[in-house]
């Protein structure tokens, strides 16, 4: 996929309530465990490795700031 990428909040939110079997409505933050989930899910849907710095990984702290990051991450990765 060139371009911007097409994942969003909800994508995310979704992921995170098949990990742990909650509604979509969950809280904002999210843990190791649920970051791991999230990145594995997001480099399965996309068919590609994400080389996530630990600077990167250490800001994500909610939902929104994985989305940030996931969506920088696949923006280099299509570009490069």
């Amino acid at each position: 996929m060139a371009g911007q990428p097409d994942l969003g909040r909800a994508d995310l939110v979704a992921m995170l309530a098949q990990l742990t079997d909650r509604p979509t409505d969950l809280p904002e933050r999210i843990g190791s465990m649920e970051l791991a989930w999230l990145v594995h899910l997001v480099e399965q849907r996309y068919d590609r490795q994400l080389d996530l710095t630990d600077d990167q990984l250490a800001r994500v702290r909610t939902v929104d700031d994985a989305l940030a990051v996931f969506q920088t991450a696949l923006t280099t990765a299509a570009d490069g």
